[in-house]
């Protein structure tokens, strides 16, 4: 015989089931405050060093197109400055015949026209000499067109050169023509290259002045500096 009891106590109750649809969430530890301030500066360091690179890209750029732009105006403007330095220093003279040179004596120095030949630089004396005022390297250049002459042997010229007014008179360069020719012409004509100091005298020396054509373009004495 089975005895049956009955109790008027409810059953306890079942613990929910995990689905798998279901996350577990576990909370994290909260940082440390030594651990936040650590984080802080990191971040600050990585926006200044940031904010340099820019800032130093920027400049380079800058100054890169700068120098692409401009170099060309740069070098011209140095090359014009030296040129024109260049040139305000530059001694030249270029001689006109003075006719009156005629009337002195049969031999002797051209005279020339120093109030109608170009000159800069270059100081002259007694309408004879061409004065060096800065040592240099010269070009020194001569004609002169012989029109008439009774001498059978042949006309020369003579650039002659004194170091100071004082000191003897040296020949320079010369050169020979010979009125041979149908025209009843000749010319003899020089030029070289000679290093000239201050002081240095410059003058064209003739056997007979009268023999001489006097016309600017048939005559003519000069130098330049190189």
């Amino acid at each position: 015989m089975i005895n049956t009891y009955h109790t008027s106590m409810a059953p306890p109750p079942v613990p929910p089931r995990l689905s798998g649809s279901q996350t577990l969430l576990i909370p994290a530890p909260l940082p440390s405050p030594s651990h936040s301030k650590t984080l802080i500066r990191f971040l600050v360091g990585v926006a200044v060093l940031h904010l340099l690179l820019s800032v130093g890209g920027f400049i380079y750029l800058y100054h890169y197109e700068k120098m692409e732009r401009f170099p060309l105006a740069e070098g011209k403007a140095e090359f014009l400055s030296s040129v024109k330095q260049e040139t305000s220093h530059r001694a030249l003279a270029n001689l006109v015949v003075d006719r009156k040179t005629a009337t002195t004596s049969p031999a002797g120095y051209l005279q020339w026209d120093m109030n109608n030949s170009p000159r800069k630089n270059i100081n002259y004396s007694y309408s004879s000499w061409l004065t060096v005022l800065h040592s240099g390297d010269y070009y020194v250049y001569s004609r002169v067109t012989f029109s008439k002459s009774r001498s059978t042997s042949p006309l020369f010229s003579r650039v002659m050169l004194r170091k100071s007014e004082t000191t003897k008179d040296e020949i320079l360069m010369q050169a020979y023509c010979n009125l041979g020719s149908p025209t009843g012409l000749c010319t003899a004509t020089q030029g070289s290259v000679v290093t000239l100091e201050e002081g240095n005298q410059l003058g064209v020396w003739i056997e007979n002045l009268s023999w001489v054509d006097y016309d600017e373009k048939a005559t003519a004495f000069g130098m330049y500096r190189l």
